[in-house]
């Protein structure tokens, strides 16, 4: 088991570590780097993954339903955290509720579980996605129009690839290679970006910070447990529905913080000492999946 962990971590730390350390002795636009993958090379990702027939995505409803309750449940339960702690609930609750499956979640679950996890690892990304420019920037903003959504590369992606699969269209197997190459590329950039972020950490508020790396993890996993049972989720998907529910907040919790003005350096404590407290938390939750799902 131990093997099966280092195996699944490591590549992910490793890459991370190479965007932190050039980082370091370089300046990266890395604001340019996240919109060209998350514009062109996630979006292609997400529509070969979701036109590809062989994934039959009518399977994976349940899957989508157990991660929305993950990412709306999250924020019902913090919310008296919230109240209690008088804590603003517009900084420290989108960082609990949208988690970094893009970033993290992608790469984890196919590292772990090959590329059959890579439908159920989109998916889950996706309802993420659509959660956090929907409720997360109505939470923001309540005024922001929900059509902005139909604008997003990623959302016009979903959309075409549900189109195509549901519809029974069959692309041709040099096309949906090609899609396959590009968004190949997302993951390990998303990985390089994300160690690249882990230079920015501000500790100047490291109690809220490690508040977070702790409450974010724990109440995915305190919904998800009693989820998986209830909607009978198993083998491949309870492991991934285990794994997203563990994961730290999003990077993209940070930008839209800092483009909506919401205590962005508070966010941004959130966001990366969270991701460097999933150091302790991904180890623990892969050696439960690992020994307790049948995959």
């Amino acid at each position: 088991m131990i093997g099966q962990i280092l195996a699944t971590l490591l590549p992910v730390f490793l890459i991370a570590g190479c965007g932190t350390l050039y980082g370091r002795f370089r300046t990266p636009d890395i604001r340019g780097l996240n919109t060209l993958n998350m514009e062109l090379f996630v979006p292609m990702l997400v529509f070969a993954v979701l036109a590809d027939r062989q994934a039959p995505l009518e399977e994976y409803a349940t899957l989508a339903l157990g991660a929305a309750v993950v990412v709306l449940g999250s924020g019902v339960v913090l919310w008296p955290v919230t109240r209690w702690l008088r804590l603003d609930p517009k900084t420290f609750l989108p960082p609990m509720m949208f988690n970094n499956s893009g970033n993290m979640g992608i790469p984890l679950l196919v590292l772990a579980f090959g590329e059959a996890a890579l439908p159920a690892a989109v998916v889950v990304f996706i309802v993420e996605m659509l959660l956090h420019f929907s409720v997360g920037l109505y939470l923001l903003s309540p005024h922001t129009p929900m059509w902005r959504l139909l604008r997003m590369p990623i959302v016009l992606a979903s959309i075409a690839g549900l189109g195509v699969n549901l519809g029974g269209v069959s692309l041709p197997e040099w096309f949906l290679e090609a899609l396959d190459m590009l968004g190949g590329v997302c993951i390990p950039l998303m990985l390089f970006a994300l160690g690249v972020r882990m230079l920015d950490i501000d500790f100047s508020d490291w109690k809220t910070g490690v508040l977070g790396a702790v409450l974010c993890p724990l109440s995915g996993l305190i919904l998800a447990a009693p989820l998986i049972w209830w909607l009978d989720i198993q083998g491949l998907q309870a492991a991934a529905l285990w794994v997203f529910a563990a994961l730290p907040p999003a990077v993209l919790n940070y930008l839209v913080a800092e483009q909506y003005r919401q205590e962005p350096h508070k966010v941004a404590s959130l966001v990366l000492i969270g991701n460097l407290g999933s150091l302790v938390v991904m180890p623990l939750v892969l050696a439960m999946v690992f020994a307790h799902v049948v995959v």
